[in-house]
């Protein structure tokens, strides 16, 4: 949560200096662009893949950050919906079998149903006879231990959020370096062509950074309140059996 935090104020000092760079940049090779003879404009085709070839080495470790969170994206989906499937009817047949005394048929009905909630019930059924807090306290660690298995992976989402953007930002700086470098190579033959590279470059990689750390924001942020509700889930499943504990058998 705390590299999340840092996102926003890392986002606005990131637009800030890009901006920064690209204004001190155009005031740079103003006099240059003026000077340089006129040329005939080239029109190429600005596809996916020519814009990421164009992004240079910094590309590979984004592109490897986007793989990855997709990944863990839908690995996570996938595992926080199983986890929020639900049986209407299994709570009251837990009633059943603990006014019954059947405690040993609620503990296979549990490991039969293999849910975060069916484990935690479990837990809690095999606790019976003991002082209610003991009872409670070993739900609440079951409970805590099933939704940290579903945030696994979270994060790396978090990680890629506060991360790429700053990849992309050093892209921003490694390509306006390559651009003042070659103009001041080429002396006073400068011509447009000298830097637009460098810029080019600059510019795709900021793009990039930033596509794949809010794509990231947000999955990471889609996932935590699925997992919220499957946490308000087993609460109340926890109380729920809490309570029939206290019941009387009819």
């Amino acid at each position: 949560m705390s590299l999340l935090a840092q996102v926003p104020a890392a986002a606005d000092t990131l637009a800030q200096n890009v901006i920064d760079t690209v204004a001190q940049a155009a005031q740079a090779v103003a006099p240059v662009a003026q000077a340089a003879p006129a040329a005939e404009p080239v029109v190429k085709d600005l596809s996916v893949w020519n814009l990421t070839m164009a992004g240079g080495w910094l590309m590979i470790p984004l592109a490897l950050l986007a793989v990855v969170s997709i990944y863990i994206f839908f690995e996570r989906l996938f595992a926080v919906s199983r986890a929020s499937r639900e049986d209407a009817a299994f709570m009251e047949k837990i009633k059943n079998f603990i006014h019954r005394g059947e405690v040993d048929q609620a503990a296979q009905l549990c490991k039969d149903t293999n849910t975060p909630y069916a484990r935690m019930i479990e837990k809690g059924v095999s606790r019976i006879g003991r002082p209610m807090n003991d009872v409670l306290v070993a739900i609440e660690n079951v409970g805590n231990m099933e939704i940290a298995k579903l945030e696994k992976g979270f994060n790396w989402l978090a990680t890629t959020a506060a991360g790429a953007p700053m990849i992309g930002f050093l892209g921003t700086v490694t390509g306006m370096v390559q651009a003042f470098f070659k103009i001041a190579s080429a002396g006073a033959q400068s011509n447009v062509s000298t830097f637009a590279s460098g810029i080019y470059q600059a510019l795709v990689t900021t793009v990039a950074g930033l596509i794949v750390g809010i794509l990231a924001l947000f999955a990471y942020n889609y996932l935590t309140s699925r997992v919220n509700k499957v946490m308000n889930k087993l609460e109340g499943k926890s109380m729920e059996f809490m309570d029939l504990l206290n019941e009387p058998a009819k």
